[in-house]
């Protein structure tokens, strides 16, 4: 059974969809007005564990992710200028021409992290209808108010505000996140239509004259299109819950009178050295910028699986470093697995406590994996089973793994071929371990090795001091 942290009830929760196997999931994506840094794709790596994990337990999935490209303002609250807007300005381009740049870009980094796409990427600028139609829905229930610069969701109408986050509305005080605004009835009601100026460069006509969505109907109306009036799972970061994710909560309760969003899950932050990682403090990384420091975009999603999704990350670049060096080291290893199958006969030869081991580690892995999403554990499991002896067993077993860690682990190194003469690796492993059993006088385990190894094609010779030849059988 899949259990999932769910931040609603802020507890592990066993996964149980709407449907027996149909599963309808939504993620938050990016506002295309910049490069998504390393902190931004963490949240994406975990949707995809998310995702290969559903697939992986035969799940039917129907995901959603949106591409905002209009509505999202400077501040997170309803002032400011549109993101899209202030980049097209500076880069004296078209905002449609920012997006379809840094869109490009996002969905290039995320096929380098083998992130794999949702079933539907949902542009905002495309769904202005139905965002338009949610706003007058909401308008007609008496939720929504007309302001001088737009229509405002009345927050003190719905009464269950704040319990994602648990913000006591109460104590919300004009200034900070909440924007000043003498005609709101509330320093936290929020935009969902914004009246444009004259010279805005992208607007529409609405019942409220020409203008633009606010940010957090977007998610909610383009959800609402593609999956219903109510979702299996919302996924986002963390950072969304206070306002983004607390405000798709009350106007989606609001215009259907019901629960919208049965599983809220949310990634944590990774953080630079200890501290916050933001443009302004310029100590965000790009794909890009890793790869030209000499890292594979694979180091990096090696390094995210390093913590649980709930946990902050701290990205140093020893950390990714090390994270490299670990992944190299382990494909060399699956390698040796995989040229274990040296001959038919011995790559399907093995004893019951091989066998047993390796349903053990399956079992280990997916409990794991369904554990809430422990990747660490898992990739710690795979890790106690290369360090087995070569068995090219152990090899499929990781490929298996493979379609939750999306590490590309078919893709290995070649092991050199050995010189002509000398003795394979596998076939001195067997030598060694027969050794060990001589030493311990295990004399029929020490019988069957020496067997297995002239099945090989290879003779073993005992010499003075315990001790052994190894040549090739003529």
């Amino acid at each position: 059974m899949l259990k999932l942290y769910n931040t609603l009830s802020r507890q592990k929760e066993d996964f149980i969809p709407l449907s027996k196997k149909d599963v309808k999931m939504y993620t938050c994506g990016p506002t295309v007005y910049n490069y998504a840094h390393i902190g931004n794709l963490r949240t994406y790596v975990f949707m995809d564990i998310l995702r290969r994990v559903l697939k992986y337990g035969k799940y039917k999935l129907t995901g959603v992710l949106n591409i905002t490209d209009v509505g999202h303002l400077v501040s997170d609250a309803d002032e400011g200028e549109d993101k899209m807007a202030v980049t097209a300005r500076e880069q004296n381009k078209t905002p449609y021409e920012i997006a379809a740049y840094y869109t490009s870009v996002f969905l290039r980094d995320t096929t380098l992290l083998n992130i794999e796409q949702p079933e539907i990427l949902a542009y905002a600028t495309e769904h202005i209808a139905e965002m338009i139609e949610y706003c007058k829905d909401l308008e007609d229930k008496g939720y929504a108010y007309l302001a001088a610069d737009g229509l405002y969701f009345d927050i003190q109408k719905f009464k269950n505000y704040g319990k994602l986050s648990g913000i006591n509305l109460d104590e919300q005080q004009a200034g900070a996140r909440v924007a000043v605004n003498d005609e709101k009835r509330h320093p936290a009601d929020f935009a969902i239509w914004k009246k444009a100026e004259p010279n805005h460069i992208m607007q529409w006509d609405s019942p409220w004259g020409r203008g633009y969505p606010g940010w957090h109907i977007e998610c909610s109306a383009i959800g609402r299109k593609y999956l219903g009036q109510v979702m299996d799972i919302h996924t986002g970061g963390i950072d969304h819950i206070p306002i983004h994710h607390e405000n798709e909560i009350a106007q989606g309760e609001a215009r259907e009178g019901k629960k919208t969003v049965n599983y809220w899950l949310h990634a944590e932050f990774m953080l630079f050295d200890g501290g916050k990682m933001s443009k302004s403090l310029g100590n965000i990384y790009t794909v890009t910028n890793l790869i030209e420091r000499g890292y594979s975009p694979l180091d990096f999603r090696y390094f995210c699986f390093s913590a649980h999704y709930r946990k902050r990350l701290n990205f140093t670049f020893e950390g990714l470093d090390g994270a490299r060096t670990a992944y190299e080291r382990l494909k060399q290893a699956l390698a040796k697995h995989k040229t274990a199958r040296h001959c038919e006969e011995l790559a399907t030869k093995q004893s019951h406590e091989q066998t047993f081991k390796i349903i053990s580690y399956q079992k280990q892995f997916d409990d794991a994996i369904f554990d809430d999403l422990n990747i660490p554990l898992a990739l710690g499991i795979l890790w106690t089973a290369v360090k087995e002896e070569p068995n090219y067993e152990i090899y499929k077993l990781a490929l298996n793994f493979d379609k939750i860690l999306g590490l590309n682990l078919n893709k290995l190194p070649k092991v050199p071929k050995p010189k002509k003469g000398s003795i394979p690796a596998n076939i001195t492993a067997l030598a060694e371990k027969r050794k060990s059993a001589k030493a311990n006088k295990d004399y029929t385990l020490a019988d069957t090795l020496r067997k297995e190894i002239e099945t090989a094609g290879y003779i073993i010779t005992d010499i003075s001091g315990g001790g052994y030849n190894l040549t090739k059988s003529k």
